[in-house]
């Protein structure tokens, strides 16, 4: 067993933010402290973006602390973009993550140390910071006649571009942001789209400011105080209504449909006798957190959360979630990494320095 003094699961956004603040701290990496990610190369989970989300339709991607992004080509994929700035991150860092390592289970280890189980080996730390997000948790919802259907089923998680569509009629399920950036996508190759959602959908006017994005985060922090699971982005902040949508809603590409009852051999069906035949079901139904590996550490709440104060767990305070709950936004996981941070600093019992203070 390997003894450190931190182990980051993750290096996204939130996992490269606490380990920049690590080292401002006096932490050396591979010495007091290691990253380890499962992605095979930088970029967090941008990199399995689909190549249509160009980096112009990306919404808030802020700098990670201590190094702005620069100039960046609006046209390319922002996997591409953002996997690059990633890198040269992690180099200019000296961050030395270790890749492609799965950490399977943390569980309590000897002499109050946590035992960090991974595909590399095993680490006994001091304290976790776990920054896995919620990429690798697609959330299907199950439905009457799901597994009969003839056609093909996929997940935002899998969505390829919209040219996989070309002549297919394609039902979208999902009201959040990618469920209608793939259907205005999709409309404009497919034979017919018809879009569902369990909820009328909210659009919002105007630009969402600080202010705005404040109160969401708030209404966010709120749940995991109460130990229940996060709220989807979509269901605080509303959907934005811009040039695109405007003129996708004027042509009736984004007219709604309620949730359908079940799931036929050749479509989708309704109670009150209205049926839709499809080729493509497209699952835009959201993720939850990637937490699996915190299971023998027993931190959910009866509400199904995990109870948080701040960025550490209430059951443990040794344990850190980044990109949970109110941290999931780029620039909410940037601060999340520096408070959390100072929270380790003051555990290990080192006095605070740089960014960390």
């Amino acid at each position: 067993m390997t003894a450190v003094d931190v182990v980051v699961v993750g290096a996204g956004q939130a996992g490269l933010s606490a380990a920049y603040h690590l080292r401002r701290a006096g932490l050396e990496p591979d010495t007091d402290f290691v990253v380890l990610d499962h992605a095979p190369r930088a970029g967090g989970a941008w990199q399995f973006r689909w190549p249509s989300l160009t980096y112009d339709r990306v919404h808030g991607m802020h700098a990670l602390p201590g190094m702005e992004l620069g100039e960046a080509d609006g046209g390319r994929p922002s996997s591409e973009v953002i996997g690059e700035y990633f890198t040269r991150y992690e180099e200019a860092f000296g961050l030395r993550v270790h890749r492609p390592v799965h950490v399977d289970a943390v569980r309590e280890g000897d002499g109050g140390r946590l035992r960090v189980e991974s595909s590399e080996g095993v680490y006994g730390t001091r304290v976790l910071v776990s920054a896995t997000g919620t990429w690798d948790r697609p959330f299907w919802p199950r439905y009457p006649g799901q597994d009969r259907f003839g056609g093909w089923q996929l997940h935002t998680a899998r969505y390829p571009g919209p040219e996989a569509f070309a002549g297919l009629r394609v039902v979208v399920v999902g009201g959040g942001a990618s469920g209608t950036q793939h259907l205005m996508e999709i409309a404009e190759v497919a034979a017919e789209t018809t879009w569902v959602t369990r909820r009328e959908p909210v659009w919002r006017e105007g630009d969402f400011g600080e202010a705005e994005g404040r109160a969401a985060v708030a209404l966010v922090e709120e749940r995991v105080r109460q130990g229940l699971p996060p709220m989807s982005v979509v269901s605080v902040t509303g959907l934005p209504l811009n040039e695109r949508t405007r003129r996708a809603r004027a042509e009736g590409v984004l007219e709604r449909l309620p949730m359908f009852d079940r799931v036929t051999e050749t479509g989708v069906a309704w109670d009150d006798g209205r049926v839709v035949e499809a080729d493509v079901i497209l699952w835009a139904t959201g993720f939850r957190a990637a937490v699996d590996h915190l299971a023998p550490l027993r931190l959910r709440e009866p509400g199904g959360g995990i109870r948080m104060v701040g960025t550490r767990a209430a059951r443990d305070e040794r344990v850190h979630l980044l990109g949970y709950g109110p941290s999931a936004s780029t620039i909410g996981a940037n601060r999340a990494g520096r408070a959390a941070v100072r929270d380790v600093v003051r555990l290990l019992g080192r006095a605070p320095v740089g960014a960390a203070t």
